[in-house]
């Protein structure tokens, strides 16, 4: 094993020296490791499903809340 120290901007400027399948190789590396949730997280999601399914006009129009994000 090699461990190098770097500071989180070192590994950014790192990265972006890689190629592009060099790239996308150390995305899935990053992103096949298992993440866990947690149970408390699981429910608030949960729980807004729910209620959107019991209400969906709750929801906002894409196209109004989409043009509040840009104001």
């Amino acid at each position: 094993m090699i461990a190098v120290e770097l500071s989180f901007r070192q590994l950014i400027d790192a990265v972006k020296q890689l190629s592009p399948s060099e790239k996308l190789e150390l995305n899935e590396v990053i992103w096949s490791e298992d993440i866990n949730i947690p149970i408390e997280h699981q429910n608030i999601v949960n729980e807004r499903i729910s209620e959107y399914k019991s209400n969906p006009e709750i929801l906002p129009d894409w196209n109004v809340a989409s043009k509040n994000l840009k104001s």
